[in-house]
């Protein structure tokens, strides 16, 4: 069976999409960490309850401090995690063993969202498929389906347990700057999901 290296951050989105792919592929979670703060853990308790493989994926902290340097720039984070997320996917992608990268990016969603001419260009230049298994599913079909099949817990970015690309970037601007600084660029109350094991059906 082939295998499919899905980035996942513990949350339902990329949780939902590595089980819609799970009939067809065998399934890796990959969390990118940039070495500021091991945000990976989250990630690694759900992928195990999940039942998937799971690893983490060392990334440059250079493309975190070139997405830090554009958030404050913009004075938003939307270009800065559209940023990361393409760079944390040509990372995986350049890989010899990898031939299918995948997300959890839905229909509606802005950010994280490549544009199509980006996702080709991945494509074609390190040979794999990336596939978006939510991409056709809006935000109220995903939470139908994790609310039968998930059990999920939803909480502020910063009380949260997710493993995604907002938990090293806000520690690095924290750690350059003043927390007035980061709540200005940040979603004061963004909030993140966290899957905790799959509903058991009898």
């Amino acid at each position: 069976m082939q295998k499919a290296s899905v980035l996942f951050s513990g949350g339902k989105d990329s949780s939902l999409a590595a089980i819609l792919l799970e009939p067809f592929y065998e399934i890796e979670l990959v969390t990118c960490n940039f070495g500021v703060v091991e945000s990976f853990q989250g990630a690694q308790e759900s992928a195990a309850q999940l039942g998937f493989k799971h690893r983490v994926l060392a990334c440059d902290v250079q493309i975190l401090e070139h997405a830090l340097d554009m958030a404050m720039n913009d004075g938003f984070v939307n270009n800065a995690i559209n940023y990361i997320h393409k760079e944390v996917l040509t990372t995986l992608s350049k890989e010899s063993s990898i031939s299918i990268v995948a997300d959890g990016i839905r229909r509606d969603d802005r950010v994280p969202m490549l544009t199509p001419a980006k996702v080709q260009s991945i494509e074609a230049k390190y040979g794999v498929a990336y596939i978006r298994p939510l991409f056709g599913y809006g935000r109220s079909a995903v939470n139908s389906l994790v609310d039968q099949y998930l059990v999920c817990e939803e909480n502020e970015s910063t009380k949260s347990s997710s493993s995604d690309y907002e938990v090293e970037l806000r520690a690095l601007m924290r750690a350059r700057s003043t927390d007035d600084a980061v709540a200005a660029i940040f979603p004061e109350k963004h909030i993140q999901s966290h899957i905790f094991t799959r509903k058991r059906h009898e």
